[in-house]
């Protein structure tokens, strides 16, 4: 096997590491955001506070947020793909096109 491929198979076992650890480390299931946090923080320092804005949109339940947050996320993985698609053919034309070092033809 070349490097390439145990490069790949070392990041793609790192990624798996990093979502099965905590699960097999007996991490807190609770997982909170930190709107969440920062909100409940705020108003045990300040109950008296009052948020500057509304939200425009208020999701019905949890499982919509949850959703419409996976929605945003694959649609950024999706731009983000796309361009970095784009530059790297951009940059594979632009070597494929350049010209070769040889001698110059002057033939007339």
């Amino acid at each position: 096997m070349t490097r390439r491929t145990w490069v790949t198979l070392a990041l793609v076992a790192s990624v798996v590491a990093l979502f099965a650890l905590p699960l097999v480390l007996g991490a807190p299931s609770d997982y909170a955001g930190t709107d969440s946090v920062a909100t409940a923080e705020i108003q045990a320092s300040n109950p008296g506070y009052e948020p500057w804005f509304d939200s425009v949109f208020s999701p019905g339940s949890s499982e919509v947020e949850s959703g419409l947050f996976a929605l945003q996320a694959a649609l950024g993985g999706g731009v983000l793909g796309y361009v970095l698609g784009r530059l790297r053919g951009r940059r594979s034309r632009a070597t494929a096109e350049a010209p070769t070092s040889g001698p110059a033809d002057t033939t007339p």
